[in-house]
């Protein structure tokens, strides 16, 4: 072959690191330019910071200027490879909530975490990368300031779609994702185009309304960020609506008609262990730290803790109208956590009658912290209107 006709340097590692992405597992591989998102994003990102959408997730603006462009992220890097990993499940995941006395785990949590496996196979494949190249490059899976959906998008792995989360006609909107930043330039790929059409199926079921319009997401409504970023006792507005999710959700995801073209996850570390699938509340609601730990080894639930945890736990026992939790919830009124305690106290004013419950909160007269003390009020105030005293 003539030298002129030989694919030229950039191509051809292009196709060595897509080659590679590819044989380390992932479905999709495909390259974008630092500054494609450089028209749009930072004015988006400042517009949802602004009107404080983030909850309390503050380093979202402690990290705007790096998180709004790669290039500040990383001066160096010229071109980027952004990664899909399918997740997709086996089982409904919308069937549990019909089922009140289990608890709904995220499907993406049901196994191992998801950043574990994706940062060892991407550093795997950015090593190679860097030997055949010379160039020096970068791994990043979802905890940087990087704001990998709309990079994916520009890249062509699919679009963000109104629930702000990437869909793919593949794969649906059962998607992880992860990239390799470079300093090599490389060919880049072209974007995706959106085909939500009208549909509303992500915004309409949304149990806490979290969309305040198409493509708008606002965290401190949402039962993921409630039930995994935020730290504090979840706020009264949402308790009910949270149902028995106990760790994210997923309606937004699994209405998404596209998934109907979405593949069965095929490895055993991303398929739901079937402990998780389903767990029964009355057996996480007595779990101490170290049988959380033991249950969630590996698991990204893992990290928000024993307490944060069962604060989720216990209000999907107040939600689950089933008087067989009482015991398990009274229990945890002696917890060590406050912020156990007072989704305990939560849970029992939902589950219990209101003599019961009057009585209950007489023996526990000796509680001294201030949030507690406040879930006791409320939960008498809250039923002393709902149920009139009647001497």
């Amino acid at each position: 072959m003539p030298a002129a006709s030989k694919p030229h340097r950039p191509q051809r590692l292009k196709a060595f690191l897509v080659g590679e992405a590819l044989a380390a597992g992932f479905d999709v591989a495909r390259v974008v330019e630092p500054a494609a998102i450089a028209s749009y994003a930072p004015a988006g990102l400042a517009a949802y910071l602004a009107d404080g959408r983030y909850g309390t997730m503050g380093w979202m603006d402690e990290t705007r200027e790096r998180r709004a462009d790669p290039r500040r992220l990383w001066p160096e890097v010229r071109s980027i490879l952004m990664v899909t990993l399918n997740y997709g499940p086996r089982h409904d995941p919308l069937r549990i909530l019909k089922h009140r006395d289990r608890g709904a785990i995220s499907v993406y949590a049901q196994n191992r975490d998801y950043h574990a496996i994706i940062k060892g196979r991407l550093k795997g494949v950015a090593g190679r990368f860097a030997a055949r190249a010379g160039s020096d490059v970068k791994v990043f899976v979802d905890t940087a300031p990087v704001m990998e959906k709309p990079l994916a998008a520009q890249a062509g792995l699919g679009w963000q779609g109104k629930h702000s989360n990437l869909v793919s006609r593949e794969f649906g909107s059962w998607l992880f994702l992860g990239s390799i930043f470079t300093s090599e330039s490389l060919p880049p790929d072209a974007p995706e185009t959106d085909h939500c059409g009208s549909c509303r199926a992500c915004l309409d079921v949304c149990p806490t309304r979290a969309f305040p319009a198409p493509y708008q997401l606002d965290a401190r409504r949402c039962i993921s960020y409630l039930t995994i970023e935020h730290k504090g006792p979840i706020p009264h507005e949402f308790r009910a609506a949270i149902g028995n999710r106990i760790f994210g959700c997923d309606d937004c995801l699994a209405v998404c008609p596209w998934n109907k073209f979405a593949r069965v996850a095929g490895e055993a570390k991303l398929a739901a262990r079937d402990d998780l699938i389903a767990p029964r509340l009355k057996d996480l609601a007595g779990l101490d730290d170290p049988a959380f730990r033991a249950l969630f080894s590996g698991s990204p639930v893992k990290r928000i803790g024993r307490n944060r945890f069962l604060r989720n736990v216990l209000i999907a026992c107040g939600n689950a109208d089933d008087p067989g939790l009482i015991d398990v919830c009274r229990v945890r009124l002696a917890d060590a956590s406050p912020l156990v305690r007072g989704a305990a106290v939560w849970a029992l004013s939902r589950l219990m009658d209101r003599a019961a419950f009057r009585a209950l909160r007489a023996k526990h007269a000796d509680e001294t912290d201030e949030t507690v003390l406040a879930e006791w009020r409320q939960a008498s105030d809250r039923r002393r209107a709902a149920i009139p005293a009647m001497e």
